[in-house]
């Protein structure tokens, strides 16, 4: 793929009912090309992460999980050309067996080359991470770790719908089920001898049982609190291991965008997250956009992470704004 250099020319047009974005760009080999892009919008990725939270906490096997399940499956039911449901059964940290339910929604299924845009949509039942410690049973609404990226996802499945992809290119918005039912972390110390992965099990289940048998993508984006307010996106350690080809193309998109004091080229803390059974179990070069925080008190992480603060007021729209772009011009940019 032909890297795009700096943007040389922005106008903005109204078509087909929806507004798009041409910016003349210039390829390496000098060539001059002009593309289209659907413009993201804020408002709309901040109300799909509202709506979410609206549910309240979306914890597995409980009523506000159920219907949101079935909010997310009939919101992009109107924008994607199919969407499934895979729904799967495992164990969770204490070997308690639970359902989940990983939603796929597919444009262009017929297309060979795929890239998939990928966020978890549970929520995290513990907020052990509050600072006071009489909350550390209490769900949380997942604001940012979760419904930030699905929002995200969402919206831009609503600009895939009003500006078709090519037909040679198909995407595949994969919302993974459980990623976020990790044990308590005051009680972690005694699960630390089993070799599980109690992290991320919808991203496990689908990497190593594809929605389709014999499933191939050329790359993945994971998108995990890209919400908050000042992010700091580094280039996440694994991301840069497993696909630094991919990183460095989304981070210089980024960058052209103008977006460079918020996507640094400093790299990240390894996080343990749903890119990795993407890599390691389905080969398919996966990278994590997440909010890396070093100065954090909270485990490098957003200071509302894991507490009961992260919730909608906490939403920044121009950090979905900025996230939203970046994936449109990467995926148009093809």
């Amino acid at each position: 793929m032909k890297r795009l250099l700096p943007l040389l020319l922005i106008i903005l047009v109204c078509a087909c009912g929806h507004q798009t974005e041409n910016r003349e760009q210039k390829t390496e080999n000098g060539e001059r090309k002009n593309l289209s892009f659907p413009l993201f919008n804020a408002d709309s990725a901040y109300a799909f992460v509202k709506a979410q939270t609206d549910f309240g906490p979306r914890i597995p096997n409980s009523e506000a999980h159920k219907q949101c399940a079935a909010w997310l499956v009939n919101k992009l039911s109107g924008y994607a050309d199919t969407v499934m449901v895979q729904d799967f059964r495992t164990r969770l940290f204490n070997n308690i067996g639970i359902e989940g339910k990983n939603i796929i929604a597919s444009f262009n299924p017929q297309a060979a080359k795929r890239i998939i845009l990928c966020a978890h949509w549970d929520s995290r039942p513990f907020a052990d991470h509050d600072s006071d410690e009489a909350n550390w049973n209490h769900p949380i609404d997942g604001a940012n770790d979760g419904a930030s990226g699905v929002g995200v996802l969402i919206e831009n499945a609503r600009c895939f719908h009003n500006q078709p992809l090519p037909d040679k290119l198909g995407v595949d918005i994969i919302l993974f089920d459980l990623e976020d039912y990790g044990p308590r972390q005051d009680q972690a110390e005694q699960y630390y001898d089993d070799r599980r992965n109690h992290w991320a099990l919808g991203s496990q289940h689908w990497a190593s049982q594809p929605h389709i048998p014999g499933y191939k993508a050329n790359y993945g984006i994971l998108l995990d609190m890209v919400g908050g307010k000042e992010p700091n996106f580094m280039k996440e350690y694994y991301s840069q291991g497993y696909a630094a080809w991919l990183s460095n193309k989304v981070w210089r998109n980024a960058q052209d965008l103008g977006y460079r004091e918020y996507f640094s080229n400093e790299l990240g803390e390894p996080i343990s997250d749903d890119h990795l059974p993407l890599n390691e179990v389905a080969g398919i070069p996966t990278i994590d956009i997440i909010d890396l925080q070093p100065n954090s008190t909270n485990a490098t992480f957003p200071e509302t992470w894991h507490t009961l603060n992260d919730n909608i007021e906490n939403i920044e729209k121009s950090t979905l704004e900025m996230v939203g772009k970046v994936l449109i011009h990467t995926v148009y940019g093809e």
